[in-house]
């Protein structure tokens, strides 16, 4: 069993319908149709959503997330419609909020690794394989791969895992046109950004992306692929410091790792195997999370957070 600890009351906001509440984010409908994202300072461990919040983790994912929209937007493009606070709504929507074309969501995750680490080394261990593409022997917990590869996951609901899946098989339910076209745009994108993250210092292992179809302009022509939710943010990025990047051991990372150390401990008298629910985290492990959140933001656009 796992889940929400305690599963919250999303906001009432005029004109909004409340559809979704997912690990971060909450979802809306607004009037014209469009949704309404807004992201929270909820943070999940071990398929639970904690009772604790990350203060301005929401603000951070999306600020950074429309950061890289900018610069991946003559590679694909997003969602955004604008960042405004719908009237009426809750005086913290701000920075945390997006108004979003609505789409047909595509049941993928797009997951690009450079380096191999996480399920991907799992996989690894027992089949020489990430999702049925053969790797050469001697890899070890974060080499670097010989390029990146596209290892794609079907969505899970809250509390499950994801589950990795053969290339074959996002063709089998998407279709063969649209799931070269992820592939492609997945590793396109991912290329990009490595490329950003390392001149700042920083290493992109890995990093997993949603997209969504939107209508064809005209007739004839073909539905536009299109990236949604959050991109390139510790909670769907694995980020390290290259400076101190060593195969062969757990890499330092800036995500909520501080976390899942603490919540593992003896400290927190809690069993990740178990099927408790876990308990609140302490202020030393949501300062010094956020401090995580904070670094990669400021690192990867060189702007301070404020």
């Amino acid at each position: 069993m796992s889940g929400f600890v305690e599963k919250p009351e999303p906001a009432q906001v005029p004109g909004l319908i409340h559809l979704h509440t997912g690990k971060v984010r909450d979802l809306y409908r607004n009037d014209a149709g469009e949704l309404v994202m807004v992201a929270s300072d909820r943070t999940s461990a071990f398929d639970w959503v904690l009772p604790s919040d990350i203060p301005d983790k929401g603000r951070i994912l999306t600020q950074l997330s429309m950061w890289w929209f900018d610069r991946l937007s003559d590679l694909v493009p997003n969602h955004v419609i604008s960042t405004d606070v719908p009237e009426g709504a809750p005086a913290d929507w701000a920075g945390r909020t997006m108004v979003c074309r609505s789409l047909e969501m595509l049941p993928v995750e797009c997951v690009a690794r450079g380096y191999l680490t996480g399920s991907g080394l799992k996989e690894y261990v027992q089949h020489r394989t990430v999702c049925g593409i053969a790797l050469p022997e001697g890899l070890v917990d974060g080499s670097e791969l010989p390029a990146p590869i596209f290892t794609p996951a079907l969505k899970a609901e809250v509390g499950e895992h994801d589950e990795n899946v053969p290339y074959e098989e996002v063709a089998r339910r998407v279709g063969a046109e649209t799931a070269a076209q992820l592939r492609q745009t997945t590793l396109a994108v991912y290329g990009r950004a490595r490329d950003i993250a390392r001149e700042r210092g920083i290493i992109l292992a890995d990093t997993k992306f949603e997209f969504g179809l939107a209508g064809p302009a005209g007739e004839g022509e073909h539905p536009q692929l299109v990236i949604a939710d959050e991109v390139l943010t510790p909670d769907s990025s694995r980020f390290w410091p290259a400076d101190e990047w060593k195969p062969g051991q757990a890499q330092s990372s800036f995500d909520k790792q501080f976390i899942r150390n603490w919540l593992s401990s003896p400290e927190s008298g809690w069993d990740p195997a178990s099927e408790e629910p876990p308990p609140p985290l302490t202020e030393q492990v949501l300062a010094a999370t956020r401090a995580k959140y904070v670094e990669a933001y400021e690192r990867i656009t060189g702007q301070a957070w404020s």
